[in-house]
């Protein structure tokens, strides 16, 4: 099942969006990704879903946090602080389970699949 992101939007320098990604069923972990144009696919945060633990890209450290709703099969991405240097289209997608082992909560996108729509992020004045 291809994971979904939403909860996209346009907002000015400083403010704030939840992203929603799902269903997460039995995924394990949970990666963020963005895109901006131009630019190769950048691994943004990872969640783990059996224990929560986290990993994020220095450019988002102290401003994104990850979470999870198990019951609601949704993990989410709270933005706050928002920079233009933010604006992409964000992606969601599952860790390859093969690789988990080795990679733990990566942020690499090499080792996710099952891409599914993005959602466009828009942080301008």
């Amino acid at each position: 099942v291809q994971l979904q992101a939403s909860g996209g939007g346009s907002v000015q320098p400083g403010g704030s969006l939840r992203l929603s990604c799902g269903p997460s069923l039995t995924y394990d972990p949970i990666g963020w990704f963005r895109q901006a144009p131009g630019k190769e696919r950048e691994g943004v945060s990872c969640i783990s879903i059996s224990d929560g633990s986290t990993n994020y890209a220095d450019s988002v450290k102290g401003r994104f946090t990850a979470s999870t709703d198990n019951a609601k099969h949704t993990v989410y991405l709270q933005m706050n602080d928002l920079k233009p240097e933010d604006t992409a289209v964000y992606y969601c997608a599952s860790a390859i389970p093969s690789l988990v082992r080795q990679r733990g909560c990566s942020i690499r996108s090499d080792d996710y699949h099952n891409w599914g729509q993005g959602t466009q992020v828009t942080v301008s004045s």
